[in-house]
This record gives structure tokens, C-alpha cells and sequence, in this order.
């Protein structure tokens, strides 16, 4: 199994450049590159959660966890572009992203049980 810290680290600079693509061919504003470039990593530790529950680690973070925080990262990400184009508000936005952390919550209570 490839060393998957640098996996990680070889994925941002793909990731910047996806968004810089994304921003030269005018498909989103500046002030929504950020939050693109924190939702495509956030697909991508999503992704990594998955590998992590094929191939668990003793010491590491759990598959769950790390599924977790990728979750979060795209919700924030892309509901935060929604926000900046008024297609939700960005009270929405912190509800989606409660409503997520919560049912989360609820998923490993359940299997820790």
C-alpha cells in the first residue's frame, strides 16, 4: 500500500489546479475559489475513508472519522458556493452542516455500541 500521507499531499496540487482551470474558464468567481478547492479535498478524504476501511491502520485515524471530516469539508465547500451565488443563505448553510455533524454523531454512537 502507497504511503497515503503523500498520496495526499500529490492530490492538492491536482486539486489547485482543477479549481484554477475551473476559474480561467470563468465558471466561478474568486471569492469562490477557496471553498471549490475545500470541497473537491473534502471528496478526496471521503475517498481516503474508504481506502482506510479496506486497508485499517492500528494507530491511525479511523475509516469513519476520516470519512467524517471529508464529509464536512464538502459540505462546507460547496454550500458555501451556493451562498455566494444567493442560491441558499447562509443560515441553509450552517443548518445542512449541523444536520450533517449530528446524524454523524448519531452513526458512531451506534457503532461503538
Amino acid at each position: 500500500m502507497a504511503n497515503m500521507g503523500l498520496v495526499s499531499i500529490g492530490v492538492f496540487p491536482v486539486v489547485l489546479a482543477v479549481s484554477i482551470v475551473i476559474y480561467s474558464a470563468n465558471l466561478i468567481t474568486l471569492q469562490e475559489m477557496l471553498p471549490l478547492i475545500i470541497g473537491i479535498y473534502g471528496c478526496w478524504v471521503m475517498v481516503l475513508g474508504g481506502i482506510r476501511r479496506r486497508n485499517p491502520s492500528k494507530y491511525e485515524r479511523g475509516a469513519l472519522s476520516t470519512f467524517t471530516w471529508g464529509l464536512l469539508l464538502t459540505i462546507i465547500g460547496f454550500s458555501s458556493i451556493l451562498s455566494f451565488r444567493d442560491l441558499i443563505n447562509w443560515l441553509f448553510a450552517l443548518a445542512a452542516a449541523l444536520l450533517v455533524i449530528g446524524i454523524l454523531a448519531i452513526a458512531v454512537a451506534m457503532e461503538r455500541k
